[in-house]
């Protein structure tokens, strides 16, 4: 048996122990439940926005990528953001404003484009660098039109231009959707493409791909530090699981004073100053807290049955939400972050993987609510109302669905989805634009940067 294999099935012998304490052997009963509606200003009018291709103003070869990269780059940004309805390239005008000289507003304020605003600008290549003028108007305001006026510049490359997209693209999603947006922002994930389970990383968008760790053994769990300065996750070595933290200024492993026993499912505080993990340390899966380096470890449960997947509440870090087989199947429950007032959030089924929103108001978590001998039940993605326990499900009927994450705005959840194979896929904090963000291997366990 070859290493990969061997690893591989460690990896299911470790997990297998903690799913056989989860046998279900009576019968329940599932409580109906309300729907809960959140997400992206559900309910509110969208503002109509065209985003014009960009005015390119020099002659350099690069010119053309770069413009396309960023064009590109920006549509897709603001169709992301689930506040605006687009103006399709086909139904705006075939002209390309670079000023705010050249915008003829009635052009994109009548009909076909119809659109309330338009961003537009110009991109120019020079002495290796790239600089874009990007602007937005107010197409039904003829008096005083303009919104935004922004310049960026940086060196020349594709992967610079689209950085200065994501950022235009931020910039008009703070100032006509009152929230900071997310196109800079990263994911996170485990991919077996290379043959071991290792750390990877990529953009929101699933573009730049590319793996951060090499250890050359199952690494699973990956969790970003607050300041996107370091990784902590799960790997399996020598002596077992442990947690790892990697450092993403260094580039290199750093020190961290994992626990024995199988440790797992590391998680921060918002504030970065502490991790929540599981561990076996004491011959029992429990939840535990120590600070940003393993010291001053705290055990917070003490229940016989798994405890794992602990996630704090990011708005205040005074609760942690956390998985547990305490009666039977897994589910999910919440308790003060010293331990206290434990409170049972899910009513039955199999429930798993909670993620926390940034807001504090909503879980998102993994749930099969027929889950038994012979039920049809599937595995889908779920949101919950934390003070009213109200739940609404995101998806429906496609493949196994698990590991939910949430965008640093709340309005997106990016998620694993197996149906076929595994990949990453993102939508819409109402469950709605589902698309996959991984296309070629094996892709898991999905952890969205905070900013």
């Amino acid at each position: 048996m070859n290493i990969s294999k061997k690893l591989d099935l460690l990896t299911s012998r470790c997990f297998l122990f903690l799913a056989a304490l989860f046998i279900f052997a009576g019968s329940y009963q599932i409580e109906a439940q309300d729907w809960v509606r959140t997400g992206t200003n559900l309910g509110a009018t969208k503002i109509r926005l065209a985003a014009a291709d960009f005015k390119p103003t020099s002659n350099d070869p690069q010119t053309g990528s770069l413009k396309s990269a960023f064009d590109t780059t920006l549509f897709n940004d603001l169709s992301n953001a689930g506040i605006f309805d687009m103006v399709s390239k086909s139904m705006a005008p075939p002209i390309m404003p670079g000023s705010p000289q050249e915008i003829q507003l009635a052009q994109w304020s009548g009909a076909p484009s119809n659109a309330d605003m338009v961003a537009f600008g110009a991109i120019s290549v020079a002495d290796g660098k790239v600089t874009a003028y990007g602007y937005l108007f107010d197409a039904k305001n003829q008096q005083s039109p303009q919104i935004l006026g922004k310049q960026y510049s940086d060196n020349a490359t594709v992967d610079n231009a689209r950085m200065i997209a994501h950022r235009f693209a931020d910039e008009i999603i703070a100032r006509l959707g009152g929230i900071a947006g997310i196109c800079e922002t990263k994911i996170y994930f485990v991919s077996a493409r290379g043959g071991n389970k290792e750390i990877w990383v990529m953009d929101y968008d699933g573009q730049n791909e590319h793996a951060i760790t090499h250890l050359g053994t199952i690494s699973l769990s990956p969790r970003i530090a607050p300041d996107n300065s370091r990784v902590a996750f799960s790997s399996l070595g020598k002596n077992g699981w442990s947690i790892h933290m990697y450092s993403l200024l260094l580039n290199r492993a750093v020190g961290f004073n994992s626990p024995g026993g199988t440790t797992i499912s590391p998680a921060w505080s918002s504030d970065g100053g502490k991790l929540a993990f599981s561990s076996a340390r004491d011959g029992d899966s429990e939840i535990y807290t120590t600070d940003a380096s393993g010291g001053g470890a705290r055990r917070l449960t003490a229940f016989h049955g798994p405890d794992v997947s602990p996630v704090w509440n990011p708005k205040t870090n005074a609760q942690i939400a956390w998985v547990s087989g305490r009666t039977g199947l897994p589910q999910i429950y919440i308790m003060d972050s010293d331990g206290a007032n434990v409170q049972r959030m899910t009513d039955g089924g199999y429930a798993t993987s909670p993620s926390w929103s940034p807001n504090g108001q909503y879980l998102a978590f993994a749930w099969n609510r027929k889950y038994g001998p012979g039920a049809p039940g599937g595995q889908d993605i779920y949101i919950m109302d934390i003070a009213s326990k109200r739940w609404t499900q995101l998806t429906h009927d496609a493949g196994r669905n698990d590991f939910p994450s949430w965008s640093p705005d709340s309005r997106h959840i990016v998620f694993q989805r197996e149906d076929g194979g595994s990949q990453i896929w993102t939508m819409l904090s109402d469950g709605t634009e589902q698309h996959t963000l991984t296309h070629s291997g094996s892709n898991s366990m999905p952890n969205w940067s905070w900013k």
